[in-house]
C-alpha cells in the first residue's frame, strides 16, 4: 500500500510517481497463489479492447437521424452543409443561449445554469467570465449575472462545479492547460444571483492559495474541494468548512499525471483518472480532518483501450458499487468498473458507438479531419440517480449528446441522441468556445492511438481514411460541435452546453424515458 502525506513528506510520493508506469499492470493486494497467472490476467485486461457497439436507438417520427454510422458526421454531410441542421433522435431542442459559446464544462443548480469560461476569448466584451442563466422558462433562458472574479476570467476549464448539499459553486482559474492560485466560492441559495463568499484568499490577486488546477470537484458533503493539476500529478484538498476562508489541508504528488475523478458517497475514496485508467486513493483521513492526514494509494486499473481518462461516476446496482468512467481520447468510450474490491478494480462492461470500433477508425479519420484535435470520444457523463441508475447521458465530443438505457449496465443500449447544428464558418463569433479557439488546428490528434491500434491489427484501410477533407490540417471549419459538459438531468430534460452552441435545454421523448421518482443527477465530483 502506497502512502502520500502532505508536501513536507512527499518523497515517497515522488518515488512512486517515477515507478508508476513500470507497475501499471501489476496486480494489487496480498500474496498470490499463482503470480504468473495474476500478471497474465492483468496484462490481458490492460490490452483488452471493446469490439462491439451498443444497439442503435430506434428513432421516432419527429427525428432527424444520423445519415452514416452511429456517432459519425460523414465528410459529405460536413461539406454539403447537412451537418448545420444537426441530428436528433427521440430528443428535441427546447431553448438555449449561445452567447459567445461555452467553455469546456458547465454546471447547473435548481433553475439555473453556469456557463464555463475559456481564456482568453471570454475576457472580450460585452459578457465576460462565467455567465449565469435563469432557466425558469426553459424555452427562454435569461442571463442574470456575469461572474468576473480572477478565477472566472482566467478560464474555468473543467473546474466549475456545484455542491447541492451546501448550495455552493466553485471555479478555479486555468488560463491554458494548468492554472495556479485562484479559486472563488459562491453561495447559490439564490441561484440566479451568486454571492461571492471569499473576497480574500483565492480571489484577491495578491492572496493566491497554493494549488495547481485543471480539474476540480467537491466531496459529497461539500466540505472539501479537490483540485487536480494534471502533470506532475499534483492534487490539493481545499477546506471549505468556512467558505469565506478556503485553505489547503492536504496536497501531494499522486503519480505522473492527475486528471478528473469521482468521489465515493461517503467521501472516503477518490478514483483519480491518470493516463488510461485510474488510481484509487483512500482520502478518509482528509474527510475526517485528521491532523497531518495521510492519503493511501490502495488500488489501480489501467488500460490501452482509450486514454486521457476524464472522470468517474460512483453508482450502485443492487447494492454493489461500480463506476461509469469516460475516456476523452483513443475511442475508449465509457467503461463500467467493478469497484467492490478497492485493491483490484475491474472493467466489467463498455459502452461504445459504432464510430469508436477499431474497424471504423479509418472512416473516423476521413470524416473528422478539419474538425480539430478531438473527434468522436466521450468526455463528461451524468447518471440519473446514484443507486440503480436507469439512464446515462454523455457529452460525446463531435457525436453530440448521447443517452443510454443502463438499467442493465452489462447490456446498455442507446435510446436517444442530439448532435447540435454545426455553426460552420462562424469561428469569429464564438470567442468563448474552445472548439473555435482550437480550430487553427485541423488534425484529430487524439484519434491517433486508436488508429495506430487498428493499423497494428490490420483493420485500418488507408484508402478508406482519405476523403475530400484530408488536406484540412489547419483552420478547422466548425463542421460539428464539441460537446464536453455533462448533460445534467432535470426531469425528462437534459441541461448542458456544447462549445459552439452554448447552453441548451433538450427534451427527451415521453415514450423513451420516464424520470424515476428519486431522480438525482450525479456527475461524480
Amino acid at each position: 500500500m502506497k502512502r502520500f502525506s502532505g508536501m513536507r513528506r512527499s518523497r515517497p510520493a515522488m518515488l512512486f510517481a517515477a515507478a508508476l508506469m513500470g507497475a501499471a499492470v501489476l496486480p494489487m493486494g496480498g500474496a498470490s497463489a499463482d503470480l504468473t497467472d495474476d500478471i497474465g490476467n492483468a496484462v490481458q485486461q490492460f490490452l483488452d479492447v471493446g469490439r462491439t457497439s451498443v444497439p442503435r436507438a430506434d428513432c421516432g417520427p419527429d427525428s432527424l437521424p444520423e445519415s452514416g454510422m452511429q456517432g459519425d458526421v460523414p465528410a459529405a454531410d460536413r461539406n454539403s452543409g447537412r451537418s448545420t441542421q444537426g441530428y436528433r433522435c427521440n430528443m428535441s431542442f427546447v431553448g438555449g443561449y449561445v452567447g459567445k459559446g461555452a467553455g469546456i464544462t458547465s454546471t447547473t443548480f435548481e433553475h439555473c445554469s453556469y456557463t464555463g469560461s475559456m481564456f482568453p476569448g471570454n475576457i472580450l466584451g460585452p459578457a465576460q467570465g462565467v455567465q449565469v442563466l435563469d432557466v425558469s422558462d426553459p424555452a427562454n433562458p435569461v442571463v442574470t449575472a456575469s461572474l468576473t472574479e480572477p478565477a472566472m476570467l482566467a478560464g474555468t476549464w473543467e473546474s466549475l462545479k456545484v455542491n447541492t448539499e451546501r448550495k455552493l459553486l466553485v471555479g478555479t482559474g486555468v488560463p491554458v492547460g494548468t492554472g495556479a492560485g485562484y479559486l472563488s466560492v459562491y453561495d447559490i441559495s439564490d441561484c440566479a444571483h451568486p454571492r461571492l463568499l471569499n473576497p480574500g484568499a483565492g480571489t484577491n490577486l495578491l492572496m493566491p492559495i497554493p494549488i495547481t488546477t485543471h480539474e476540480g470537484g467537491f466531496s459529497p458533503d461539500g466540505r472539501t474541494y479537490w483540485a487536480s493539476g494534471i502533470a506532475p500529478g499534483f492534487v490539493s484538498a481545499v477546506d471549505l468548512t468556512d467558505p469565506a476562508n478556503p485553505h489547503v489541508i492536504w496536497q501531494g504528488l499522486t503519480g505522473i499525471e492527475a486528471h478528473g475523478f469521482g468521489i465515493s458517497p461517503d467521501g472516503n475514496r477518490m478514483y483519480l483518472s491518470a493516463l488510461g485508467g485510474f488510481t484509487t486513493l483512500d482520502i478518509s483521513a482528509v474527510q475526517r480532518r485528521d491532523p497531518n492526514p495521510q492519503v493511501n494509494h490502495i488500488g489501480r486499473v489501467f488500460w490501452a483501450d482509450g486514454f486521457a481518462t476524464q472522470h468517474s461516476i460512483p453508482v450502485t446496482y443492487d447494492g454493489k458499487p461500480y463506476l461509469f468512467t469516460a475516456d476523452e481520447g483513443g475511442a475508449g468510450g465509457v467503461k463500467l468498473i467493478d469497484i467492490s474490491d478497492d485493491t483490484n478494480p475491474k472493467v466489467a462492461a463498455k459502452i461504445k458507438l459504432e464510430i469508436n470500433l477499431l474497424e471504423n477508425q479509418d472512416s473516423a479519420m476521413a470524416s473528422s479531419m478539419g474538425g480539430s484535435v478531438f473527434s468522436y470520444d466521450a468526455h463528461y457523463c451524468a447518471a440519473d440517480r446514484p443507486d440503480n441508475p436507469t439512464a446515462l447521458a454523455c457529452g460525446w465530443e463531435e457525436s453530440g449528446i448521447r443517452v443510454f438505457d443502463v438499467r442493465d449496465p452489462f447490456h446498455a443500449k442507446e435510446i436517444a441522441y442530439y448532435n447540435p447544428p454545426a455553426r460552420t464558418g462562424r469561428n469569429l463569433e464564438l470567442w468563448n468556445s474552445p472548439h473555435a479557439l482550437a480550430s487553427i488546428i485541423g488534425v484529430p490528434g487524439l484519434q491517433f492511438p486508436s488508429a495506430a491500434r487498428a493499423i497494428l491489427e490490420g483493420k485500418f484501410d488507408p484508402a478508406q481514411a482519405l476523403s475530400s477533407r484530408t488536406g484540412m490540417v489547419a483552420f478547422g471549419d466548425l463542421s460539428t460541435d464539441w460537446c464536453f459538459a455533462p448533460p445534467e438531468w432535470h426531469g425528462s430534460q437534459l441541461w448542458t452546453t456544447c462549445n459552439d452552441n452554448g447552453f441548451m435545454v433538450l427534451q427527451l421523448a415521453d415514450d423513451i424515458y420516464t424520470p424515476p421518482a428519486d431522480q438525482h443527477s450525479i456527475v461524480g465530483s
